[in-house]
Order: C-alpha cells, then sequence, then structure tokens
C-alpha cells in the first residue's frame, strides 16, 4: 500500500528493483491535503459491510469521443490530454469524485479515482477515468453522478476546439436502484438527461423480459458527420460478475496480509492481457482496483470480495482480435474469479464478427441479444450461468472441451423483443432478447 504522504509505484509488470519506465508514469496520491491513512475506512468486515459506499456493483461508465481540432489550433495532437489537473479536477466534481492516482503512457492517461462522504472521510472508489486526444472515458460505481460531468466536459472541450462525434452511456441493472440520486434513479431520467445535450439519441435495455436484474442498458448518439470508413476503436468487452467462488475472492482480502502486487499476482490478473502495464490498489479491509495499459489499449478491473454480494468486473478497450482472441481472454477471466453468473457486453465498431458468439465452457446462455447501432456496428449482450455439472466445483473447464460445447448450442435462435419506455422530454427505445436452444 502506499506510505503516509508519499508516493508509490504498484505494478504486476514493474519489478521492485528500480526498474526505469520510459514512456510511462504511475504517481499516487493524498487528496485534498489528506494524508494517505485517511483515505482507508478504519474497522472490520462488518463496518464495511454497512457502509454506503458498500452499495457498489454494476458501474456507470460514459465515453464521449471528439472530432479533430484545426491543425493550427493543437499542432501537438494532444486533443483531450492538454486538459490540466485542475481541469481535470472540475470535470470530476460535479459527479463527486476526485483523482488519486495515475498511469500514462504516450498514447493516453488513466486515472484512478475515489468518493468522498458526508461524514468528510474517505475512501478509495471502483473508479477509472482515461484520457485520449479525443476521447473521454468515465467509470464510477457506487452512488455518484456520473452524468452531472457532462456540461464541464463539453465547456472544457469547447476551449479546445473540439466537437463531439459519438457519445456511449452504459450500465448495467443497479441492484440499490432506490439509492441512485438524480439523474440516475432510474434509465428514462437518465436519458431524457443525455438528450438534453446530444441530438439524434437511441437507448436500448438489452437481456430477458424475465430477468430484468440482469439487463443491460444502452445510450448512443452519433452527433458528428457519419464515417464511411470502419472506425480504428477495435472491440470493447465489458464482464459483470456475481456470485465469485470463495476460494477466488479470499486473495482479496487485506487481512491475510496481502498487498495489491501480490493480489495481483495471485489472482491471475497480471496473465489475462500480459503485455499490459499494471497500475493497482487493494483497499482496506477488502477489495481490489487496476488499471492496465498497452499502447491504445486498456483494460481494468474492481473487486467487490464479500460473500453473499461479491462482484467483480472486468473491461478492455480497443481490442485487436488479431491479436487477442476474445473467447481465451474470457476465460481468463473467468478463471480468476469463477463466478455463479456474469453477462458480457461487446461492443464492435465493424469488421467481422469473429468468435464474438462463441460459446464458454462451463457455462450455459441464459440470454442473448445483438443490437445494431445507428452509427454503424452493434452491441452483443449475453448472459450466462455456471452450468449444473460445474456448479459443484464451481469452475471454468478447459478449452480442449469448447468445440463440443459450441456444436451442443449451433442451433441456438436469438428471440427478440421490443418495448417502449417513455420519460420526460424523451423516448427511450428498448429492446430485450432471449437466447433459446
Amino acid at each position: 500500500m502506499e506510505t503516509k504522504g508519499g508516493k508509490k509505484k504498484s505494478s504486476s509488470n514493474i519489478s521492485n528493483n528500480n526498474k526505469n519506465i520510459n514512456n510511462s508514469h504511475i504517481q499516487y496520491e493524498a487528496p485534498l491535503g489528506y494524508i494517505i491513512e485517511d483515505v482507508r475506512p478504519n474497522g472490520g468486515i462488518e463496518k464495511f459491510r454497512s457502509a454506503a459506499y458498500s452499495n457498489v456493483s454494476y458501474e456507470k461508465r460514459l465515453e464521449i469521443t471528439f472530432t479533430e481540432p484545426p491543425m493550427f489550433t493543437d499542432p501537438n495532437g494532444l486533443g483531450c490530454r492538454a486538459l490540466t489537473r485542475s481541469q481535470l479536477d472540475s470535470i470530476l466534481e460535479p459527479a463527486c469524485c476526485t483523482i488519486v492516482a495515475h498511469l500514462s503512457n504516450t498514447e493516453f492517461d488513466s486515472y484512478f479515482i475515489y468518493l468522498p462522504f458526508k461524514n468528510h472521510s474517505y475512501v478509495l472508489s471502483e473508479s477509472s477515468l482515461f484520457i485520449y486526444p479525443l476521447k473521454i472515458i468515465l467509470k464510477t460505481c457506487g452512488t455518484t453522478k456520473l452524468l452531472l460531468s457532462i456540461p464541464q466536459i463539453l465547456k472544457l472541450a469547447e476551449s479546445l476546439s473540439l466537437g463531439v462525434d459519438s457519445v456511449k452511456y452504459s450500465r448495467g441493472t443497479f441492484i440499490f436502484q432506490n439509492s441512485q440520486p438524480a439523474p440516475h434513479r432510474n434509465f428514462s431520467e437518465e436519458v431524457a438527461f443525455l438528450n438534453m445535450f446530444f441530438k439524434n439519441g437511441h437507448a436500448y435495455v438489452l437481456g430477458d423480459l424475465n430477468s430484468p436484474s440482469r439487463n443491460w442498458h444502452v445510450y448512443v448518439a452519433n452527433v458528428g458527420p457519419r464515417k464511411l470508413t470502419n472506425r480504428m476503436d477495435g472491440i470493447t468487452l465489458e464482464m459483470c460478475m456475481t456470485g465469485l467462488k470463495r476460494e477466488k475472492t479470499a486473495v482479496f482480502f487485506k487481512k491475510l496480509g496481502e498487498d495489491s502486487y501480490k493480489m495481483t499476482k495471485m489472482s491471475g490478473i497480471s496473465e489475462i492481457i500480459p503485455s499490459h502495464e499494471i497500475c493497482d490498489f487493494e483497499f482496506e479491509p477488502c477489495g481490489y482496483s487496476m488499471n492496465g495499459i498497452d499502447g491504445t489499449t486498456y483494460s481494468t478491473v474492481h473487486v467487490t470480495p464479500e460473500d453473499g454480494f461479491s462482484y467483480a468486473s472486468y473491461e478492455a478497450m480497443g481490442l485487436d482480435l488479431g491479436f487477442v482472441g476474445l473467447e481465451p481472454l474470457i476465460k481468463r477471466v473467468l478463471m480468476c474469479f469463477e463466478p455463479a453468473e456474469f453477462s458480457v457486453a461487446i461492443t464492435c465498431h465493424g469488421g467481422s464478427q469473429g468468435d464474438i458468439f462463441a460459446d464458454v465452457d462451463g457455462y450455459s446462455c441464459d440470454s442473448c441479444v445483438k443490437q445494431d447501432l445507428p452509427s454503424g456496428g452493434y452491441i452483443v449482450y449475453r448472459c450466462f450461468t455456471v452450468a449444473a455439472d460445474a456448479e459443484k466445483g464451481r469452475a471454468v473447464r478447459s478449452a480442449a472441451n469448447s468445440d463440443s460445447k459450441a456444436a451442443d448450442h449451433s442451433d441456438s435462435k436469438m428471440v427478440a423483443h421490443c418495448r417502449k419506455e417513455s420519460a420526460e422530454a424523451a423516448t427511450a427505445f428498448c429492446c430485450v432478447g432471449s437466447c433459446l436452444a
């Protein structure tokens, strides 16, 4: 962990012998003048469970892509990376977040952010911020007011001569919906708020009508001129996992005396994408987060390990399927946590579908839907439950059986249902589906 008032490097790809880092930087900071010990909550598991910040589950994710500014306005091509620390703080302040650490390379910057609470104590939040020259991604958990950051983002982008090209907002179904503040009290309210700032918005709820607690909520808006060529964003993979295996979550309890570096290694997270340079955090008394970067690709993991409401999320953006196979990647993630249930949301902006529809060994598909996006590309959302024959051991079976598993489901069909969800000043078009054998 961090030392009092100091800085620390914490990465599974950085050794402890002062290894030089050429084009990257990891820095930890005590927020707003507080020493590091003030950031950590005191007490045992029961206090942690009953605290307001235990309402950690499906994160909110906002992605805004910008058009290129005139050449002479930004000759160095910094774009959003030209924003100062104080300007970034001004973005996060309306969402009730602030930066506590960052990891950068020559392509983009990644940040850990945390949540302040009413009692004026501070705890690191399972939240991240990613800044590219022409893209800002903000991902927060709990009761953050993420969408309230939009006005300041747009104001600062305008000061850099950056116009909005596209917007995507996504989240799962909140476990503690009644705890969410405006404008996140329901999806209709979120859509209405987004439509105040962006035109050509479309909203979807993906999933099974019979399992509303496992739905995926998506808002997309293509504000700029539609491009005829494929976007170079690659694949975005978002996984949400619940009912984690106890033997796997035990790694993420601080009482075992493990720091974040050991958690990253022991859990297998460092092997999900081995090329990623990792900045990781462990929480008191339990919990874990990491950001990983390599070139223009990032990955992020957040873990809440408490038995009874254990949860882990994994996201990777900018994946090149020619370099990272999607099915093996998903299996490596599952090996780290062995969840009882999980969902996968895959966003593709063009190109071959590849192995996007591959089955997952040891799990059965409960629902499946593919949604084409107005700007091109599509989202595939699938929900899985551990298979009956794997429930006892809660283990992901080897890749050797994947071909026979896929053959068993070769006749699967996707059935979609649509409904309207109204909101004041906005209409959300919601599409849900199920995968039937």
